[in-house]
């Protein structure tokens, strides 16, 4: 089994290449979700590994979202269609590490955004455009500082909406990720406070205008819109930040994310 090893980087257990080779055979073979992998026995006999090996090598597997271990006497691992939750929040935790403002998230953003809009145009069914008028109108019922992080929540889950319903998997997931960084970022630095009505209104008026453009399959029109919707956006949360920094460097103010329990536990002793 090729391990892929390179001098400089961290030697793979060999869980982790039982694993890798496993993801390769699952592709080569075509496995759907609801297919199964061979049992323990079988694995433990075609790798010449112990239980405990391939059992670590199928948890990463479960971890990874790609099988579901079940027990009992029809148990085993069984394959699932793997979901973006898991990519995406080990990128994102990834990016925790490092130095990440809103400009940054809208130099990708300003580009992804509009070409997803446009692929989705004569894509939309009644059904979705329902979603679509159904986030505005919960957008349109936030009155208290609650409500407006609640707010920035459904204005980035409208764009997450359109990204369902976009034909190519890849963008749809940069789109989503982009979306999850933002939500992060609201949740980081408060960015749903203080009020700002004029930002509330611009997105309110900009997701107005893109449901028109879609419902009439306006293409041209609707990259337009989405390109000063992303541009537009980014101004705002560019004055915003400015503005949560001019603020703790005047005064005190509270935008220390929610305190970990892990703070509670006594001092380690050496």
């Amino acid at each position: 089994m090729a391990s892929g090893f390179t001098p400089g980087t961290r030697r793979p257990k060999l869980a982790e290449l039982i694993s890798e080779d496993i993801k390769r055979w699952i592709a080569a073979e075509g496995l759907d979700a609801g297919d199964r992998l061979p049992n323990e026995k079988a694995l433990m006999a075609l790798y010449e590994s112990a239980k405990g090996t391939i059992r670590e090598a199928l948890k990463i597997l479960e971890v990874e979202g790609l099988i579901t271990l079940k027990t009992g006497p029809k148990g085993g691992a069984v394959i699932n269609q793997p979901g973006m939750e898991p990519a995406s929040r080990m990128l994102r935790n990834f990016l925790h590490f490092q130095t990440l403002d809103a400009h940054q998230v809208y130099q990708l953003r300003k580009l992804l955004e509009v070409e997803l809009a446009a692929s989705v145009v004569g894509r939309l069914g009644e059904a979705d455009f329902e979603l679509l008028e159904a986030n505005m109108s919960a957008c349109a019922c936030c009155d208290n500082d609650e409500d407006h992080r609640h707010q920035r929540f459904l204005e980035l889950e409208f764009h997450q909406l359109l990204a369902n319903v976009c034909p190519n998997p890849l963008l749809a997931f940069m789109c989503r990720f982009l979306n999850d960084m933002l939500r992060d970022l609201v949740v980081i630095k408060k960015a749903y406070i203080p009020e700002r009505k004029q930002f509330d209104q611009a997105n309110h008026d900009y997701h107005r205008r893109l449901i028109e453009a879609y419902r009439r399959e306006d293409t041209p029109e609707v990259r337009r819109l989405m390109a000063e919707h992303m541009a537009d956006a980014e101004q705002h949360m560019s004055a915003l930040e400015t503005e949560m920094a001019e603020q703790m460097l005047t005064g005190p103010v509270d935008t220390a994310p929610p305190r970990s329990r892990l703070h509670d536990l006594p001092p380690p002793t050496a």
